[in-house]
């Protein structure tokens, strides 16, 4: 299962909170596309199934879906702000290639 950072999971709740709705849940996909085969999509849910895999981190709820797990264990999501900008990072030991622009892997 993924895991997130304590800075990301700060982050997650503080967006959440921006939403007004604190039954959103994060929930995180490899899908296919990009020029390496997939990519990571994420988004805020509510819609949460029985076999979708959660955990909780800092009281943010994640969801996987059952496809998506196997290529998300071990990986962990992380937030940067820095003068390069900010945004969402995610180290998936899992990943053998990714391609130029850095969006997409296998």
């Amino acid at each position: 299962m993924l895991t997130l950072s304590e800075t990301a999971s700060t982050k997650v709740k503080e967006l959440i909170e921006s939403e007004g709705n604190p039954e959103l849940v994060l929930r995180v996909a490899v899908r296919p596309g990009g020029c390496s085969g997939l990519s990571y999509e994420m988004f805020f849910d509510s819609d949460v199934t029985a076999d979708d895999v959660t955990a909780e981190y800092g009281g943010v709820r994640v969801v996987v879906d059952p496809a998506s797990s196997q290529y998300l264990q071990g990986a962990s999501l992380d937030y940067k702000d820095g003068l390069q900008g900010a945004g969402f990072t995610i180290d998936n030991p899992n990943v053998t290639r990714t391609c130029g622009c850095g969006q997409s892997f296998t």
